[in-house]
């Protein structure tokens, strides 16, 4: 092999590997004649959804099944008994006697197959798909605007927020996918925001004068969750400049962002699309960030927003998860540096940003500097065996044996990708013991060293190619391959 073409087949293994998901058959020798190019026509562009995508039920039938679940609960538990099978549901259809058992077992377990149904299609689509760093990309900005299924009213919507607010604007402006997400029923769900209320709004002051709560809320008030996380986790981030001020200020301009539906002051609007209740919006014009910002109630927010989402902090926060992401746990700081431009030029616009990530030379050098998260390195193990698990169950169980359970980090930060979260030794045993599991279920199917040359290319090494022509059986090769330091690393 040439000089030139080992370059090119390098080139091809780091397209498909680090800035994709792990190459398919035959994806190597199609991404070997142009791999940048490859690449660059992935980041440009709207899509269409993935069908299994468009199938699944939106944030509106995901919320309205959940209100559903709740009222049942709420009627099986002033009854003491189960509802009776005649029931009907918000729908105006018959409730069977099975369906009402199911409903009345609790709200996670009338969600939990929307939540599996969810998590299978988003696998399938990265395991099957020919746009891997699209994909990629969409992973990555869900976990930038995590939420988490662990909470019962998300257990349903976390991939609707995906599905609703990241996909769609993948090829758009930071500033139109931050909007999206501020206002997805997942997301002010999760940080209780549909609970935060003005003391001096209309629904603030009547609670004051007659001493009341709403729906259960004791503490009327504000809550500072969501103004908190935009600041920290979505835009500035934690050194970027704001106070403990700017974010009880954010606090009090998003008082009123909600969910429609529900019970009591939630009835407004329609079940599981935002609504925005000046009721509950804290009146004034708010000053942060050296701003000032008048009362246009809704409006409000969506101006500070668009200034969070040029301001240069952003852009510097954005730029350096990008590069941890695609270049290192340590990035160098001129590629920070050239994304962060790319970030401000161009207004925030991702197709823009995620070209300069590209261009960055640091991302295609060797030797590879990222060590697959359990979430890359299963997609990556089916993506080169070719096989998606036909079960919802069996789609999601790998990740959460692997401790990286989808749509469900342990906080708002998302999931860390830094190699010392991954890699002590009992997540590398669980490692083995999943792969030494798939291999003994595939490895009759495959050719272990024809999947190394198709899967790795010039980038395994002639020490992994001995150990897996040596090893005793199919299913040992296999596993060799996929625990092998090249597999490993991205």
């Amino acid at each position: 092999m040439t000089a030139i073409s080992a370059d090119r087949s390098n080139e091809a293994f780091i397209a498909a590997t680090r800035f994709g998901l792990g190459a398919r058959p035959g994806e190597l020798q199609h991404v070997r004649s142009d791999p940048r190019a490859w690449l660059m026509a992935q980041a440009a562009g709207d899509r269409d959804k993935p069908p299994s995508i468009q199938r699944l039920p939106s944030s509106s039938d995901v919320f309205a099944r959940y209100l559903e679940a709740q009222d049942a609960r709420r009627e099986a538990r002033q009854n003491n008994d189960n509802p009776p099978p005649n029931q009907t549901t918000r729908a105006g259809q018959p409730r069977d006697a099975e369906q009402a058992q199911r409903i009345v077992q609790g709200v996670r377990q009338v969600l939990a197959p929307i939540y599996l149904e969810q998590v299978a299609a988003r696998y399938r689509v990265a395991i099957t798909g020919d746009e891997p760093l699209r994909e990629r990309l969409v992973h990555f900005w869900t976990n930038h605007f995590a939420v988490s299924a662990d909470k019962v009213a998300v257990i349903g919507l976390a991939g609707t927020l995906e599905n609703e607010a990241i996909r769609p604007h993948i090829g758009s402006r930071f500033v139109d996918m931050l909007a999206a997400v501020e206002r997805h029923p997942a997301m002010i769900l999760y940080l209780d925001n549909q609970q935060s209320i003005g003391p001096n709004s209309e629904l603030g002051r009547f609670a004051a004068r007659r001493n009341v709560n709403f729906g259960g809320n004791r503490n009327v008030g504000i809550n500072e969750n969501l103004a908190r996380e935009i600041l920290e986790l979505h835009t500035l981030g934690v050194n970027g400049g704001y106070t403990q001020q700017d974010v009880t200020t954010f606090a009090q301009v998003l008082t009123g962002w909600s969910v429609g539906g529900g019970r009591g002051r939630s009835a407004q609007g329609s079940p599981g699309e935002f609504v925005f209740r000046d009721a509950a919006h804290e009146p004034g014009a708010k000053a942060m960030l050296g701003k000032h910002y008048v009362d246009e109630g809704e409006g409000q927010g969506r101006a500070v927003l668009d200034d969070l989402a040029r301001h240069p902090s952003t852009a510097l926060f954005i730029a350096t998860k990008l590069a941890r992401h695609f270049v290192s746990d340590n990035p160098p700081s001129a590629a920070v540096d050239r994304i962060a431009k790319a970030f401000r030029d161009s207004d925030g616009h991702l197709p823009t940003v995620h070209r300069a990530v590209i261009d960055c030379k640091d991302a295609w050098r060797t030797p590879f500097a990222k060590f697959k998260t359990p979430h890359e390195f299963v997609i990556s193990s089916l993506r080169m065996i070719d096989v998606v698990p036909p079960e919802p169950r069996a789609v999601a169980a790998p990740f959460e044996m692997l401790g990286q359970r989808p749509y469900t980090p342990g906080s708002p930060a998302g999931w860390s990708d830094i190699a010392s979260h991954w890699d002590g030794p009992d997540a590398l045993m669980k490692r083995i013991e999943w792969s030494s599991t798939l291999a003994q279920r595939t490895a009759g199917t495959v050719t272990p060293l024809k999947l190394a040359d198709d899967s790795l290319g010039a980038a395994v090494s002639e020490r992994t190619r001995t150990a897996i022509a040596r090893a005793e059986s199919g299913a040992q090769a296999l596993t060799l391959l996929l625990m092998s330091p090249e597999f490993q690393r991205r």
